[in-house]
């Protein structure tokens, strides 16, 4: 009993550590981490971690410029449950990145009239150009999870939907799309530690919707969709690609690797930046500033 209250504990940490270390990965000063109540073991863990993940980031920077240049059309569907780490690895590739070039995208529920349109509808005006990334955070296969789970569709629309979507991401590849599609993985312990710290964090319990909480209680029937969804859908010309995600250090890491590896792409040369000088006119006049519309100084 001790044991595993100890191990409760150890979990519990790890949880809080990975929320501040968000705050920290611009900020790799040696006195923070001297100052963390850390073991020599978990400082030098933290540091590879943010080493790696730098490291990584230089990398979707260079990925980022050959899609560009080549007009690449790139798409990345993110689904798991709730609280698997599909935000925490799309912030994690976003982060450096040109939001003009990649970009996030979670649509909320459909609206009525969009309920009335072809269900794959409001997700192709999301779809990239030349050039362009996007990341979805959930996808089209809402209807293979929360739709089927919570009722919100039929069972003929849940059936038209497996008849439909392999042809769909057919039609997206045809078109020269590059699609990529990821599982995020996580225990149903993993996830009860989760949605618990989450409940106790006031910073956190946006995140937690009725939805969620429900998605808890229908755990099984989740995992029956799932496994339908990818037993239909996993395709010889989009596959699904399991990230275990019960460390979700090691998830983001893995997931960015292996994204990188999907894509041949080289490192595009640049031209030298060579900043202007600046240009000078002696009948310049700074006007004054009232000082009532600075922002105030509390700090």
């Amino acid at each position: 009993m001790k044991q595993k209250q100890k191990d409760w504990q150890e979990r519990r940490l790890k949880e809080a550590l990975d929320d501040y270390d968000e705050e920290l990965e611009l900020e790799m000063d040696d006195e923070r981490f001297n100052h963390a109540q850390l073991t020599a073991k978990q400082r030098a863990a933290r540091l590879s971690y943010f080493k790696e993940l730098f490291r990584l980031q230089v990398e979707l920077v260079k990925l980022q410029d050959w899609v560009v240049q080549k007009k690449l059309k790139v798409v990345v569907l993110f689904e798991g449950r709730d609280a698997a780490g599909k935000g925490g690895a799309i912030k994690r590739i976003t982060q450096r990145l040109n939001p003009r070039v990649c970009r996030a995208t979670a649509l909320p529920a459909p609206s009525e009239r969009e309920q009335t349109q072809w269900y794959f509808q409001r997700y192709v005006s999301q779809l990239p150009a030349g050039g362009e990334i996007v990341l979805f955070d959930r996808s089209w296969y809402n209807r293979a999870g929360v739709e089927r789970v919570m009722g919100f569709c039929s069972d003929d629309e849940y059936e038209e939907f497996f008849r439909t979507v392999p042809e769909f991401e057919k039609m997206l590849i045809r078109s020269g799309m590059i699609l990529i599609k990821y599982w995020f993985s996580i225990s149903d312990d993993e996830q009860n530690l989760r949605f618990t710290m989450r409940i106790n964090d006031p910073l956190k319990q946006w995140k937690l919707s009725p939805m969620d909480l429900e998605s808890r209680r229908r755990w099984e029937a989740y995992t029956k969709a799932k496994e339908k969804m990818l037993e239909h859908t996993h395709l010889p010309e989009s596959p699904w690609w399991i990230v275990d995600g019960n460390d979700k250090k090691r998830a983001r890491l893995n997931c960015i690797h292996h994204l990188l590896s999907q894509i041949p792409y080289e490192e595009v040369e640049h031209d030298p930046v060579i900043l202007p000088e600046r240009v000078h006119n002696p009948e310049y006049i700074r006007g004054p500033i009232p000082k009532k519309m600075y922002v105030p100084e509390i700090y």
